[in-house]
């Protein structure tokens, strides 16, 4: 629902210098809630009304024209056009020199075959307007101006292009604030103002309407009101531009005087009306029945529908003229030698209307206001201030009296209001607050409601009001969620993470800190993946959920295993020419059993990259995500069984013997399967079984006391001896006094025997209870030494 900051004004004194941003807060803050706001024609720039008065032929150019323009600047400027409707003396738009137009064009001076030009003579396209705006105008051509307006002034200002048009999510239980008015209620009760509504006047020609129509309720069920009234001499022609502009602002596009009056009281009142050409009524006798068998109608879009019975139709003696609710029938509408109206304002069912819509495809602004249940107290206000428009705009005659017809026995029993016992006791503790009755009457006295005792009657365009929590709702909005205290719900569960959910969003974090962009894949995949990464044909991988109806052949398996989907789209990055890309999902994979039941499924830590890395890169972001998520007593080995890594260039990650995951550079014949010509590394890590071994309780440890003790040690060990297990093999031997273990080199060279390498630790012992002696450290010295020689490790000599 769009709303005219410029309309609303006209019921509520709102600072026209208001804070649009503060604006939008109060108003969403108190249940209204605001989805953006728009200054009309804020992307114009520079451009101002100018007037032309001289124009002559281009000297090297027979279709462009040379114009002075005062501009209100002490020079004219010139400009340079095609345009053919532009003579001397006429106002024009002119985009000055650095200016924007509608389309976000910049304008610019320069030379048009050789003649400076110093900017641009604008059509109403380029202002963002339509000839439906101002009828007066051309489509194919220079917006010649006719507005009451001066030369220099802002184009906005000039033609009235300078509205500001805020939009509202309005819920489907409030109705009433699918209009101007409803809005302007809920703004004065917002800002504490008086609410400035009008009493439609009708002054009538003295002649009456009665008997030039009959009108009955047939299905009384689904029309609990039908009136109408009469207008003759009509005089078909565009609207005011003030009418226009409200028009536009809202949404809606002007088109005569008489189809604007029944949008514009549509928009003001939220009461859907219909103008019906009295000549097309066969009888003059107006029917509100259900369709019969076999009826059909052709509605004002052109298009032919076939009725059911379910259908709540309007019909005259003969046939179907609108969809009640819906649409007008294609001769109910008004034409330029229609002489008598009926314009009509109903109330219908609901849900009859939205299942009659639904059934036909065709959800019109009427259906979507009817459907949400409208007011029945609304329609003889609407219909007078229509007429009272047709009257301000000279565009007919009305004859004196309605033509009404009620469901019920009389409109009394459409204005009986409903009672809701006020409960201040419950009110209080329902919302946690300390209000006395007298504020709860008050606010609830600014949204109309009124009070026979102690009950709350509330208005009877506010049918979401049925009970007392709906009546708690109302006070606590207008005191304001914000100002009431919060507390915990009593014998509730607390929300927050679970140890889970604070799990995953470590890994997100440390993955973000680490370079790694987050990615979302589809779970299912092509089988033709398993080739792409050199899955062995034998292997249990393979035998994967086959989905009963896939959308193709890509998409045919639930997969086992996550590493296919994240190289797809490194593989499109590659394409793309990034330089380099860093991704990782938290993917889940499915394993079937080997029953009927269901897979298994399994969440994986996946991640890959390519483009200024190498094998450390990899083996660093692996290492610190463990850390990170205080995972440390984990061993690496070599790998060279790894289908898809590089048999040389891989490694298994293992806890106590249970593989954890793997990480390495990918086999160069998986990239170029995905068409990449440099090396992509991959980890895998099972996001279950990280859960499992996860340290989530930190321990406080005091800061030492007394000092440390570092030692130097250098050994020599067979090259395929991995760093680990020699760390492993010090900090099982040392016992409590060893504080850390660091390797600081590994050397291998020509000093060092073939096949050998130099590994060189700095050690760090220290002793909570005693300042440790060179006699202790050497005794630990000697324990650390005799577990490397069991590794096949001796001292460098």
């Amino acid at each position: 629902m769009n709303l005219s900051m410029r309309w609303l004004r006209e019921f509520v004194d709102i600072d026209e210098n208001i804070n649009m941003r503060e604006f939008s807060e109060a108003i969403t803050m108190s249940g209204s809630k605001v989805e953006s706001f728009e200054k009309e024609g804020s992307e114009l720039k520079n451009i101002v009304v100018g007037r032309v008065f001289s124009t002559e032929k281009h000297p090297d150019a027979d279709r462009l024209t040379v114009c002075k323009v005062d501009v209100g600047e002490a020079e004219p400027i010139q400009i340079v056009t095609a345009a053919t409707n532009v003579v001397p003396d006429v106002l024009v738009p002119v985009a000055k020199d650095n200016s924007v137009v509608h389309s976000g064009q910049k304008i610019k001076k320069g030379k048009l075959r050789g003649v400076l030009s110093q900017g641009m003579f604008c059509s109403v396209a380029e202002l963002g307007v339509t000839v439906h705006d101002f009828p007066y105008a051309i489509e194919d051509g220079i917006f010649l101006i006719q507005e009451d307006c001066k030369v220099g002034d802002d184009i906005r200002d000039a033609i009235g292009l300078n509205d500001t048009k805020v939009e509202f999510e309005i819920t489907s239980n409030r109705p009433d604030c699918f209009s101007v008015i409803g809005l302007a209620r809920e703004a004065a009760a917002t800002y504490n103002k008086p609410l400035k509504l009008h009493t439609p006047v009708v002054k009538g020609i003295g002649e009456s309407c009665e008997g030039m129509l009959d009108v009955k309720i047939e299905n009384k069920e689904l029309c609990k009101m039908y009136s109408a009234k009469i207008v003759k001499n009509v005089r078909v022609k565009p609207s005011p531009r003030w009418l226009r502009e409200r028009l536009r602002a809202m949404g809606v596009r002007p088109i005569n005087n008489i189809v604007d009056i029944t949008n514009y009281v549509m928009l003001e009142y939220g009461q859907p009306m219909h103008a019906f050409d009295l000549r097309f009524v066969d009888g003059a006798k107006i029917r509100i029945r259900n369709a019969k068998a076999g009826e059909t109608i052709t509605t004002l879009d052109g298009i032919e529908r076939k009725l059911s019975e379910k259908n709540l139709i309007i019909a005259d003696e003969n046939k179907p003229i609108a969809i009640a609710g819906v649409m007008g029938g294609e001769f109910s509408g008004i034409v330029d030698d229609t002489n008598t109206i009926v314009f009509e304002s109903a109330n219908f069912d609901g849900a009859s209307v939205r299942l009659t819509a639904k059934e036909h495809g065709m959800r019109t602004d009427a259906s979507s206001r009817y459907e949400k249940g409208l007011d029945p107290n609304n329609c003889l206000p609407a219909l007078q201030r229509a007429c009272e428009l047709v009257e301000l705009l000279d565009a007919g005659d009305v004859y004196d009296g309605e033509i009404i017809d009620f469901a019920g026995e009389s409109i009394d029993k459409i204005n009986v209001r409903k009672r809701i016992a006020l409960e201040p006791d419950w009110i209080n503790s329902f919302l946690d607050t300390k209000l006395s009755v007298d504020e709860m009457k008050a606010i609830l006295t600014k949204l109309e409601c009124e009070f026979d005792g102690e009950d709350v009657l509330p208005p009877t365009f506010r049918p979401d009001l049925q009970h007392k929590a709906d009546i708690a709702e109302e006070i606590a909005r207008f005191v304001g969620y914000n100002t009431i205290p919060s507390t915990s719900i009593s014998g509730g569960a607390q929300g927050k993470y679970t140890a889970r959910q604070k799990f995953d969003n470590k890994i997100a974090s440390t993955m973000l800190a680490l370079g790694l962009s987050e990615i979302m894949t589809y779970s299912f995949v092509s089988p033709k993946y398993y080739d792409k990464i050199l899955m062995p044909k034998d292997s249990k991988l393979r035998r994967s959920v086959v989905i009963t109806n896939p959308l193709g052949e890509d998409t045919s398996v639930m997969r086992t295993t996550a590493l296919p989907s994240i190289l797809e789209i490194l593989a499109k990055n590659y394409n793309n020419r990034n330089e380099k890309a860093y991704l990782y999902e938290l993917a889940r994979e499915y394993i079937p059993t080997t029953d009927d039941k269901l897979p298994v499924e399994k969440n994986k830590l996946i991640g890959g990259f390519y483009g200024l890395s190498d094998f450390f890169e990899l083996k660093g972001i692996v290492e610190e995500t463990l850390d990170r998520l205080s995972i440390y007593d984990y061993d690496v080995e070599a790998s060279a069984d790894e289908f898809a890594y590089h048999p040389g260039r891989c490694a298994v990650l293992t806890i106590d013997g249970e593989r954890i995951g793997v990480f390495g550079e990918l086999h160069p014949q998986v990239a170029e399967n995905y068409g990449i010509v440099e090396r992509v590394y991959a980890f895998e890590l099972e996001a279950d079984l990280l859960f499992k071994y996860t340290k989530s309780e930190k321990q406080y440890t005091p800061l030492p006391k007394f000092p440390a003790v570092t030692r130097d040690i250098a050994v020599i060990c067979d090259e395929n001896i991995p760093v680990l297990t020699l760390e492993k093999a010090m900090k099982k031997s040392a016992g409590s006094t060893l504080e850390s273990v660091k390797l600081f080199d590994v050397y291998q060279g020509e000093q060092i025997e073939k096949g050998k390498k130099n590994v060189a630790f700095r050690i760090t012992m220290r002793s909570h209870n005693e300042t440790l002696t060179d006699e202790h450290a050497n005794s630990t010295m000697k324990k650390i030494m005799k577990a490397l020689e069991n590794e096949g490790a001796v001292l460098r000599a």
